[in-house]
């Protein structure tokens, strides 16, 4: 018998063919998994040109694909190229560092931050993926310097105020801070900038002093304070009956608002608690929406012919059936006239609100710019919408009892950045010439 040569050995070379076949074909398999072609995400925050010796820089990678390799980070300033983070080995999807520019060698000048990082793709022969980013940079690690121009600030707690001062460079921010309250300044011309500003009436004037706070570009901060006088006031005191009477007259309007009220009562604490704190909440928005110009001119008019009925700064004490039940501090002031009495506009200026507000009722808010606002309070209807632009002594609309007024009468308030401070210093015009337009000369001067 005899035996063919080459059958099996066929067969074995038809084998290894096929092997070879399924291994490279596997190895396909394996490089397509694994050498996906997406570079990490690099975040460097913030987006912003100019930063200081405070700034925290934060670096993020991200891959969710393959994972992250390696990261070198590094700031290039003249040529000098001063390492942040040595070429390292990095595990997980997300990777982040925080920058301390303080422990860097830099100069206050333009500088580069270059981040490379690459993943674990099996792209480019196993070194993955490979990113560049940068970002340029001005560091500026000097405050600004401030000239405060105007000399005296007489001020009523309770009332307004207003600084003119001059800065060495741009700045990002700056106003007046007392306690808790910050009032924005504005830029005039130049480098000037002036400030309306209140001392409001919860202030303690021999602990909340006023203080001028300014930062530049890379958020660098001076503080200053400046010559003042304070006047300490106590306000009135009065108390305000609610009867049964009120409460089935005002409190159904509010009933949807406040469905776990199981009494007509329990509607007018929330009323006049929560929704009164909201309802400020909204004047301060709208403080917020002011023209960086002075839209008005001498004192403010007052409602004609119309006696007061409330004053500025009463602290409220409600009683039902004899019973203390809240307070409040009313924060305008009352005036009534004959029912349905035109209103005028105070001043010159523009409508930033026309609607109904809580607890004011229809209302109108006015802005004469820079932040100071004039607010008429209960009217039974209202001729303006809200950007609308009316000149001093346009009727607004008609008194009324909308809200929760318990008869006909302008409520009348004039706020700066939102918080409310005595009308009656801006129906003066000495007080205005003494302590607001003397200012004002001042910026005219520095132009001329």
């Amino acid at each position: 018998m005899v035996r063919r040569k080459g059958h099996g050995s066929s067969r074995k070379g038809v084998f290894l063919v096929v092997l070879l076949v399924l291994l490279l074909g596997g190895a396909g398999v394996l490089y397509v998994l694994n050498a996906e072609g997406t570079p990490p995400e690099v975040t460097i925050a913030p987006d912003k040109k100019y930063v200081g010796q405070d700034t925290a820089i934060q670096v993020t990678l991200r891959d969710v694909d393959s994972g992250l390799g390696q990261v070198t980070i590094v700031a290039i300033q003249d040529e000098k190229r001063i390492p942040v983070v040595r070429t390292t080995t990095v595990q997980g999807e997300q990777w982040e560092h925080t920058l301390d520019l303080a422990d860097l060698d830099l100069q206050e000048a333009q500088f580069r931050l270059k981040v490379v990082a690459t993943d674990n793709s099996w792209r480019r022969l196993g070194k993955g993926n490979i990113v560049e980013q940068d970002r340029a940079y001005a560091l500026d690690t000097t405050a600004p310097g401030v000239g405060i121009m105007s000399i005296h600030h007489n001020l009523n707690q309770g009332g307004s105020g207003m600084v003119a001062f001059s800065a060495t460079e741009p700045l990002s921010r700056a106003g007046v801070q007392i306690g808790e309250r910050f009032f924005p300044a504005y830029q005039t011309q130049a480098q000037d900038w002036v400030c309306m500003f209140a001392y409001p009436y919860y202030a303690a004037p021999e602990a909340d002093t006023p203080v001028l706070v300014v930062a530049d570009k890379a958020e660098n901060t001076f503080r200053t304070g400046f010559t003042h006088h304070i006047n300490a006031r106590r306000f009135p005191k009065d108390r305000i009956r609610i009867t049964d009477g009120f409460l089935q007259a005002k409190m159904p309007q509010y009933e949807n608002q406040f469905p776990e009220a199981e009494t007509l009562l329990d509607v007018f604490l929330q009323v006049n608690g929560p929704m009164r704190d909201e309802n400020r909440a909204r004047l301060r928005d709208f403080g917020q929406q002011t023209t960086p110009k002075r839209l008005w001119e001498d004192r403010f008019l007052r409602l004609p012919n119309a006696a007061r009925r409330a004053s500025f700064g009463d602290q409220r004490t409600y009683y039902h059936k004899g019973e203390p039940i809240d307070t409040a501090t009313h924060l305008g002031v009352d005036l009534a006239s004959l029912a349905r009495a035109k209103v005028p506009a105070a001043n010159a200026g523009n409508v930033v609100f026309s609607d109904f507000l809580g607890i004011y009722g229809n209302v109108v808010v006015v802005d004469h710019g820079f932040g100071l606002q004039s607010l008429y309070a209960h009217l039974s209807k209202s001729n303006v919408a809200e950007g609308q632009s009316v000149s001093k002594g346009e009727i607004l609309g008609k008194t009324g009892a909308t809200g929760l007024a318990g008869g006909d009468h302008l409520h009348f308030a004039i706020l700066i950045s939102g918080q409310p401070v005595n009308p009656e210093e801006w129906w003066d015009q000495q007080w205005i010439e003494h302590n607001i337009l003397s200012k004002w000369s001042l910026l005219e001067e520095d132009v001329s």
